[in-house]
């Protein structure tokens, strides 16, 4: 008898880093105050919640980097 095992599909995030709010104000160059303002406004990176920490994926964050550096949006 053969057993099926469902096919394992690649995580989109298996080999990159998670970065705390402090850590992506650092690359970003802003103050921690405004990396929360704009998850607020929901623009800025990326960010989700596990428990009650805010984590980015490094990879988003410097695509948004890259995407803002070709189509920058005003900010309030």
């Amino acid at each position: 008898m053969s057993s099926t095992h469902p096919t394992l599909t690649a995580t989109p995030h298996a080999d990159d880093e998670l970065m705390t709010l402090k850590e992506v104000a650092a690359i970003v160059r802003v103050p921690e105050a405004t990396l929360r303002y704009w998850r607020h406004l929901g623009t800025g990176p990326h960010s989700f919640r596990i428990g009650r920490s805010v984590r980015y994926w490094r990879t988003e964050v410097l695509a948004w980097l890259e995407q803002e550096s070709h189509d920058p949006q005003d900010r309030p």
